[in-house]
This record gives structure tokens, C-alpha cells and sequence, in this order.
């Protein structure tokens, strides 16, 4: 599917939050993640969620707003708390994270003035989490029906999900992101058997009629398939400081290409690029420029080197 590449922008849908960490709290929520770095990519991003009437809220939306992510789409509740995460990290670098509920950001409301922007955007990003609660994944089911190029971050959280929602987003997607964990599981919810990777993408492929299906492997890099195409791409070897938005990074480096219709191997690049570029940050939303992006690419990415020397 082509995209238009005249001022491309990307809507982003779901939960913005606090992560609440030993050391302080950082802004964060999978799909607030992915607005974060395509806005450094250069791409017009913009957050649909909701806060709470708070000071963790008014913080919020005024972190957003530094950013240069567009709030005006967002909404604030006078019922319910801005979201929290309790966060923790284990002696493997991994986080575990304590979802509090219900927040505001489980009662996002439609509103008329989404449709326009909605059907003129070059993509629609959601995740799973969004739909625990019933008015935000109403809300949801209703936005989908508008937009052109819809992008479903699997990102599964136990407990909040629902095998039945899931199907049905799959049903909708138009490019499904997952990591190999998340595949095993989809692969388990419809019964299947998994014999390998191939074999499973090919069946969700076919199940849902899901056009373009993305697994993001970690240090065995990550593999992309378009049709019977598929593209797979070498991890970026770094030293983790934290692996806290890699995953989101690494989906905003590959639409931050794909709604430009660049070739599937440099999307793949810069994808697995700025997930390994975030790897090597503190948080999920680390301070940067392009230009820090680029002189790290060019120190770690043998194909950026092949690119900027041709």
C-alpha cells in the first residue's frame, strides 16, 4: 500500500503515563513511546489519550508539549487519576511493570473533529493494552473505521487483554508488530501447532488477511514480511543501558520509513537502528537529535556506512 509522502503524519492511540521507577518517574505508554521517536525522526506525530485533572496530568501534557507532540487531540478526565506504572527492572535488564487501573486513559472518548484528521493520516498506531476497558476500546473500534493504514503494536500485557479482542484486531490491522513471544502466543490462542516462524506468520497472514506482519527478535534482529516477501535484518550490537522502549523505538524507525516508501531493506535498517540506539539510553525516551542518531548509526551500522558512502 502506498502512502502519501506530503507532510506524512502519524497518529498515535492509547496510554500515556507515568512509569514510576526507583529513581523517579519518566513519561512513557507503548504508543506514547512510538509518537516520542517519530517526532525525533522528523515524522508530524500526535497523541490521541487522556490524563487526569492532576498535577501528574498538567506534567504530562506539558512534557508532550517540549516534545513538540501535539496534545490538542488528547483530553482531560475530571473522574480518574493520570495514568501510573509501577516499574521495576531485574538483574537481566528486563522490566516488569504494575498497570494501576482504572486511570484516565481507559476512558478515552470519541470525538467528531478525529475523523478528518484520522482518514488524512499516513498511519494509525494502537496497541492491545487500550482496550481493557470498554469506552477506550469503543473509542478504538471506532477510530479504525477510519483509517487508511492501521498498525497494531501487539504489546501484551497479562492480565489485560482478551483473546476474542485480539482476533478482532487482528482482523482490522493492515501492519501487525510483534516479538517472537507475542507470536507464540497468537500462534497458541487460534490452536495451532507452532512448527517455526515462517510457517506461523504465513498462517496469520492467511487467517486475518494481514498484508504486512513485523517480529522483532532482539539480539537476533528482526524479520519483516510484505506479502511472500520477506526482509530480515541484523541486530545492531550495543551495550544496554535498559531495554524500557526499545520494542517502540524500533516500530517508529520503521514506519518513520515506510509511510516515505523508502526500500523494505532501509526501512529494516533504520528500524533495527534506533531500537539498538535506544537499547543503549537510559529510558525509553532519552534526549537526542537526529544528528545524534546519525553519528551513532554511522559508528555502528555497517549499512549506514554503505549508504552514506555510495
Amino acid at each position: 500500500m502506498k502512502q502519501e509522502i506530503n507532510n506524512p503524519s502519524i497518529f498515535c492511540y492509547g496510554e500515556v503515563l507515568w512509569d514510576i521507577f526507583p529513581e523517579g518517574a519518566r513519561a512513557g505508554g507503548a504508543p506514547f513511546n512510538v509518537a516520542y521517536n517519530l517526532m525525533r525522526m522528523g515524522i508530524d506525530a500526535h497523541m490521541i489519550s487522556r490524563v487526569g485533572n492532576d498535577k501528574l496530568g498538567t506534567d504530562l501534557l506539558s512534557q508532550l508539549t517540549d516534545w513538540k507532540i501535539e496534545t490538542s487531540d488528547s483530553q482531560v478526565d475530571t473522574n480518574y487519576p493520570t495514568g501510573t506504572v509501577i516499574a521495576h527492572i531485574d538483574e537481566h535488564n528486563e522490566a516488569h511493570y504494575d498497570i494501576i487501573q482504572p486511570v484516565a486513559w481507559d476512558f478515552i472518548e470519541f470525538r467528531n473533529d478525529y475523523r478528518e484528521k484520522i482518514n488524512n493520516a499516513s498511519a494509525f498506531v494502537f496497541g492491545s493494552l487500550i482496550t481493557r476497558n470498554e469506552t477506550s476500546r469503543n473509542t478504538l473500534f471506532e477510530l479504525l473505521e477510519i483509517a487508511k493504514f492501521k498498525v497494531f503494536d501487539v504489546n501484551i500485557r497479562p492480565p489485560f487483554y482478551s483473546i476474542p479482542v485480539i482476533k478482532e484486531l487482528l482482523y482490522k490491522a493492515d501492519l501487525v508488530k510483534m516479538n517472537k513471544a507475542e507470536l507464540r502466543l497468537i500462534v497458541d490462542f487460534l490452536n495451532k501447532e507452532y512448527k517455526d516462524e515462517e510457517d506461523s506468520i504465513s498462517f496469520i497472514q492467511d487467517t486475518f488477511n494481514i498484508p504486512e506482519i513485523l517480529v522483532s527478535k532482539g539480539s537476533k534482529g528482526a524479520i519483516y514480511y510484505n506479502g511472500n516477501a520477506h526482509y530480515q535484518a541484523p541486530a545492531v550490537p550495543v551495550t544496554i543501558q535498559d531495554t524500557v522502549g526499545s520494542g517502540d523505538a524500533f516500530l517508529a524507525g520503521f514506519l518513520s520509513k515506510r509511510i516515505l516508501n523508502a526500500s523494505p531493506d532501509e526501512i529494516m535498517n533504520q528500524a533495527t537502528a534506533l531500537g539498538a540506539f535506544i537499547t543503549s539510553k537510559e529510558g525509553a525516551c532519552p534526549d537526542y537529535t537526529m544528528s545524534d542518531f546519525e553519528s551513532f548509526r554511522s559508528k555502528n551500522d555497517p549499512t549506514w556506512k554503505n549508504i552514506k558512502n555510495q
